[in-house]
Order: structure tokens, then C-alpha cells, then sequence
């Protein structure tokens, strides 16, 4: 392929719904596009290695099982921008091979099949990206839970065997489709591990009040998903005047009892990932990128621009950890010397509705489901984006009947969640349990409601799926759904690029999976 262009449609802003050729609209260029691929490329060769070696009997170390972990997250969407920092991994990758194999000259590369369109055949290309893409969400995921010291090492060969399973020509559609539901199964596990980690560590989430509005003390954003890190910044900024503030995807951190008592922790800034570049302007202070969803920072804000882990931008600082530690000092002292934030808004918003805290509520929401007075559960998880068409998940959430109640996770809720739909006898119509990797409390929930009313099958629930998507975690997390059987799912505001019409038709006809349509005709279909 020509340097100069590309191929991507791995995110749901693809271009015109088919693929990015010469520049991400997320704002990768091809040079990093390539990188990119070469180094998914290298990591299934290394994992082809490691497979055999498991098979052999021999022992992977946790190094080899977090390099692939990490390199599965770093060309996740929104990531990672720096083409020299991908070659540097690919270097790192090969060379880890080659020590696994004694240093033997192996065969185990071919330029050739590098890149998404290497896979000539449309329906077996459109299922091995179903199922990359489905591990590299669940790589994030498990990347999370390393971080505070959970792992399985049943995951990490299921995702390193999978990953060489995608180099094996002799594999058939009806082999793929299997290995996409059983992808879905140990998505299933991991964000159950992350659940574990998150909640061990820090407690299960409460219902909590989240202030919206500044204070006037100079002050650091964190962005991302990392609790690890987030953990690390206020432990280093206690006592030094400097606030914090959540952006995005860490604004579920407020509803952890852990957190609760940095009383420097305050509240959270902006809205979704794709406002930043006018959000992160008027913050003024230093903004610490933790995981993706980082738009490439403008110039008058970007000096002010840190990162971490999976992600990096061309010459943005960069945060390593060393012996398992980070050091913030070099953020802190910058933000010493930065005005304040500008207010956007003001006020609170509510979540920390994850299983544990809703199975509290489980007779209350019983009998409100009982009386009549809750008709229908709507799942509006996922993700949120910049698109126009998006705006039809506001209007929806404005137009559900009074007697529904909006059960969501990821940044999807900002659509709507600062929109006052009231309570239905003391249950708040709008119960956001946290992250994306949080749809794991919404399958628990649903699970329990199955078994509460008696039910042999969760699509006999009053529960209507209206999920939107963004990039790869949102596709592990319908795989899981997938995998535990829930059908008559509503993906929007596209279905995705990477499904071919043969593969697409299978999703339909097996699972019924379908995308919207305008609101009132939705509202009317699915909710009557």
C-alpha cells in the first residue's frame, strides 16, 4: 500500500461508513496508521509463538502477557498518535519473539498479510476484525485490571491463541463466527476481573452527588479510565492546593468510597471525549490523558497536555511508571502556575448505580415493575460522539414514556444525563452504574431481574437495548451480550463498517441486531 494512504474503519466515524484512506477522522495519519498495523501484525506473530510454547507445556511470563496486553490497547481509537513511539513497540515485540524462540531466525513474518485489507475475502476480513477489534476492547479492560494487580491466566492465552488463530488461512467463517461468540464469553470474564479489581480496591460504588462547577484553585483534569493512576495523582496532590477534576470516562471514579476522602477531589469538568479541544481551552490547567479517548490537542492548551500508559501524542509530555509508580510532581508544579478553571456550568449529577447498589433497590424496583409504575428498562450504554446524528439519543432519552427507566454506562450517558427526567417513587429514571466496561453491572442487573420474576430467558424482560458505539470496547462489550444471549439489539447511529452484508445478515437473522431509525418511530416500535 501507498505511505501515503491508509485503511481503517475500525470506530463507528469512519469515513462515509465504509473507511478511512488518507486521514483518520479521528486525526491519525496514515504514517500512523501503519504503524499500527504492523504492530497488530507483530503481536500475532509473537502470540502464534507463545501458543505453541503453551501448548508445549512451558510457562509465558506476566512481561510477555502485559506486552501484548498493551499492544492490543495502544491502537485502540483515540490512543495512541505517535507513529515512533508504535515502531518502538513493534522493535520491542520482535525482539521478544525471537528471545522466546533462542534466538532463532524464524519464518513467522510476511509483510504481505500486514494491514486489514490483506485478508482478501470479504466475510472471513469482516470476522477476523469483529474479533480483533472485540480483543482489543477486552485487552483494555484487562490492562485495568494489571494495573491494580488482577489477572488470569486463562485470558491471556485465550487472547494471545485467538490472536494467532487470525494468521490461520485454514480456518472457515462458521470457525470464526464461533471463535467471535466465544471472544464474547471471555469478555464476559475479564470485565468480571475488572469488576472484582475496581470494586476490591476501592469499594463498590454508591449513589453519589457529583458537583459540576468549579472551585478557584489552580487544578489537574484527568481523562481516561485508570483508577490506578488517578489513585496516584491524589495521593501526590494532597496538601499541595492543587484541585482535581474528572473528564469523560473517569467521572464514575466519585461514586468509589475510596476516593471520597481526598477532599481535594472535586467535582468533574466538560462532557464527552469529542468536546476537549474547546473544553480543555477553558480548563487552563493541566490535563493528564490517561487512556484513550484524546483528540489531538490544539496548540494553545497542548504545552499543558500530559500522558500515560497506552496513550501519546507527538511531543506531549509523557509519564512512564518505573517500579510500578508514576511521578506527577513535574504536572503539579505546572499547575501551581496556571489560573484556575473557566466554569462551564453548574450543579450535580447523580450515578453509582452499579449491581451492588441497584440489587439494594432490587424490591423497590420490583415492586414499582409490579404496580405498573416502571413499564420498561431502556439500555442507552456505549459510547458518544461527535456526529450530528447523535443528537437523536437526546431526543430519545427526552421523548421515553414517564413510566421508563434509562439504565446506562460509558460516556454514551452525556447525552443525557444532565436532563431532569425526574424519579419514579424514589428511582431516579436515569441510573448510570460508571465506565463502559460497567455493562457488566448492567448484564447483572438484567440477570437478576430474570431470576427475581421467574423468567427461562432474559429477552422476556421489560428491557429494550438502544446501545451507540464508538470504538473497540463498545464491540466487546456486544459480544458479551451477545454470548449471554440477549437479543433485538439497536446499534446506532451506524451499524459498523467492518460488518459484511453475509456477516451482518448472520447478526440479524441469529440475534435479530438492528440499528435506529427517527425517534418517534423507535419510541413507538420498541416502547409502544
Amino acid at each position: 500500500m501507498d505511505r501515503n494512504s491508509m485503511f481503517c474503519f475500525q470506530c463507528q466515524e469512519t469515513l462515509q461508513n465504509k473507511g478511512c484512506t488518507k486521514i483518520g477522522v479521528c486525526g491519525k495519519k496514515s504514517d500512523v496508521a501503519h504503524a499500527q498495523d504492523q504492530l497488530i501484525y507483530a503481536t500475532k506473530t509473537l502470540c502464534v509463538v507463545t501458543t505453541q510454547l503453551r501448548a508445549e507445556g512451558k510457562n509465558i511470563s506476566s512481561n510477555v502477557n502485559r506486552l501484548v496486553t498493551l499492544n492490543l490497547f495502544t491502537t485502540i481509537t483515540n490512543a495512541n498518535f505517535d507513529a515512533e513511539n508504535l515502531m518502538r513497540r513493534v522493535d520491542e515485540t520482535l525482539k521478544v519473539k525471537a528471545a522466546l524462540l533462542e534466538n532463532v531466525d524464524d519464518k513467522i513474518f510476511d509483510e504481505s498479510k500486514i494491514g486489514v485489507l490483506a485478508t482478501k475475502n470479504e466475510d472471513v476480513r469482516s470476522l477476523r476484525e469483529l474479533i480483533t477489534y472485540g480483543l482489543k476492547g477486552m485487552a483494555a479492560y484487562l490492562y485495568h485490571a494489571n494495573a491494580l494487580g488482577y489477572d488470569d491466566e486463562k485470558i491471556n492465552a485465550f487472547i494471545q491463541s485467538t490472536l494467532a488463530k487470525l494468521l490461520d488461512d485454514t480456518l472457515s467463517g462458521e470457525d470464526l463466527t464461533a471463535l467471535a461468540l466465544e471472544t464474547g464469553k471471555v469478555g464476559v470474564d475479564t470485565m468480571a476481573l475488572l469488576d472484582k479489581a475496581n470494586t476490591e480496591t476501592y469499594g463498590n460504588p454508591e449513589i453519589s452527588k457529583v458537583n459540576i462547577g468549579v472551585r478557584k484553585n489552580p487544578a489537574i483534569l484527568i481523562s481516561g479510565h485508570d483508577f490506578k493512576d488517578l489513585e496516584q495523582l491524589l495521593e501526590q496532590t494532597k496538601n499541595s492546593g492543587v484541585d482535581v477534576y474528572t473528564h469523560g470516562e473517569m467521572l464514575p471514579a466519585h461514586y468509589y468510597p475510596a476516593f471520597k476522602k481526598y477532599k481535594h477531589f472535586v467535582g468533574n469538568y466538560g462532557n464527552a471525549w469529542h468536546l476537549q479541544q474547546k473544553e480543555f481551552d477553558k480548563f487552563n490547567g493541566v490535563i493528564l490523558l490517561t487512556t484513550n479517548c484524546l483528540v489531538p490537542p490544539k496548540e494553545n492548551y497542548k504545552a499543558r497536555v500530559f500522558t500515560t500508559g497506552a496513550v501519546a501524542y507527538p511531543h506531549c509530555k509523557h509519564v512512564e511508571e518505573i517500579d510500578g509508580k508514576k511521578d506527577f510532581s513535574p504536572l503539579i508544579e505546572l499547575a501551581k502556575t496556571l489560573p484556575p478553571p473557566t466554569e462551564l456550568e453548574t450543579g450535580e449529577i447523580v450515578g453509582g448505580f452499579a449491581h451492588e447498589q441497584v440489587f439494594s433497590l432490587a424490591d423497590k424496583v420490583v415492586d414499582a415493575v409490579k404496580d405498573g409504575a416502571i413499564k420498561k428498562f431502556v439500555v442507552m450504554a456505549g459510547c458518544d460522539g461527535r456526529q450530528k446524528s447523535r443528537e437523536y439519543y437526546t431526543e430519545f432519552a427526552k421523548a421515553l414514556p414517564k413510566d421508563t427507566v434509562i439504565l446506562t454506562c460509558g460516556c454514551a450517558k452525556y447525552k443525557f444525563n444532565k436532563l431532569n427526567l425526574g424519579d419514579i417513587g424514589g428511582i431516579p429514571r436515569i441510573l448510570d452504574a460508571g465506565q463502559c466496561n460497567d455493562s457488566y453491572s448492567l448484564a447483572l442487573i438484567a440477570l437478576k431481574l430474570k431470576k427475581v420474576f421467574g423468567l427461562d430467558d432474559v429477552n422476556k424482560l421489560p428491557i429494550v437495548y438502544n446501545i451507540s458505539w464508538y470504538e473497540q470496547k463498545a464491540v466487546i462489550v456486544l459480544l458479551a451480550l451477545l454470548y449471554l444471549g440477549v437479543k433485538n439489539i439497536h446499534l446506532g447511529p451506524t451499524l459498523p463498517a467492518f460488518l459484511s452484508p453475509n456477516v451482518a445478515k448472520v447478526l440479524v437473522e441469529n440475534f435479530n441486531i438492528g440499528t435506529i431509525s427517527t425517534v418517534d418511530d423507535d419510541i413507538k416500535n420498541w416502547i409502544g
